[in-house]
């Protein structure tokens, strides 16, 4: 498993930075990859259509995506989109780390 750590806005810009990220892990060979967004406290269209992306590549492969340390808003914003039908949301890194 690895994690990711966001820093800032979540828009196109910041998207493909986690995607660039992401891609590379999944093809080092990790199945389970945690976002930790501690650091972010917006998400806009864009970066969640990326999001999708890298959810969808990730059941491709088999593999597990979730997210840890999410702002209310970002979290009902996940429900809401239908984020979180496809992965796994936790409180925090440590949560998440052990379930995985």
């Amino acid at each position: 498993m690895a994690v990711i750590y966001t820093d800032g806005y979540i828009n196109n810009q910041g998207g493909e930075e986690i995607a660039r990220v992401a891609y590379e892990l999944m093809g080092e060979g990790h199945k389970s990859l945690l976002l930790n967004l501690a650091g972010t406290k917006i998400v806009n269209s864009i970066g969640i259509s990326i999001l999708i992306e890298i959810i969808e590549k990730m059941l491709e492969a088999e593999g597990k995506l979730a997210f840890c340390n999410l702002t209310p808003t970002i979290d009902k914003t996940f429900h809401i989109m239908g984020l979180a039908q496809f992965t796994q949301i936790f409180a925090d890194e440590e949560s998440a780390v052990q379930a995985l």
